[in-house]
């Protein structure tokens, strides 16, 4: 069974940092694109960081770039988003995605929601001014 857990989210101040954690479980893992996205109140979901799970650098969204890495632990299948220096504008429900693994070209990741079938409950981060 595919299931994307998130964990990580919390209320805090603005200047600190968060790790989210997004465990995947069932086949799909290996060979594919994990992506982290998120979604403000009032706002659509926007794509923050994605990662084929075989090697390569993480792909980061043009406009958050800098205080965003994404990393991974392929032992635990396990993808990870560090966020420093938070904003208050920062504050979403952050979603982990899969892409469908049949869809992928080797390598290559493109942090946008349709290319991705699979996706988490979220986790809330919320930053206070």
């Amino acid at each position: 069974q595919v299931q994307l857990v998130e964990s990580g989210g919390d209320s805090v101040q603005a200047g600190e940092s968060l790790r989210l954690s997004c465990q995947v479980s069932g086949d799909i893992y290996s060979n594919n694109c994990i992506g982290w996205f998120r979604q403000a109140p009032g706002k659509e979901r926007e794509g923050v960081a994605a990662v084929y799970t075989e090697g390569g650098r993480p792909y980061y969204a043009i406009s958050l770039k800098g205080r965003f890495t994404m990393s991974q632990d392929n032992a635990k299948k396990t993808v990870y988003l560090q966020i420093a220096s938070l904003k208050p504008e920062d504050t979403a429900m952050y979603y982990c995605a899969a892409s469908s693994r049949e869809a992928v070209i080797p390598g290559v990741c493109v942090v946008a929601e349709q290319k991705y079938d699979y996706w988490g409950q979220g986790t809330q981060v919320t930053v206070s001014s």
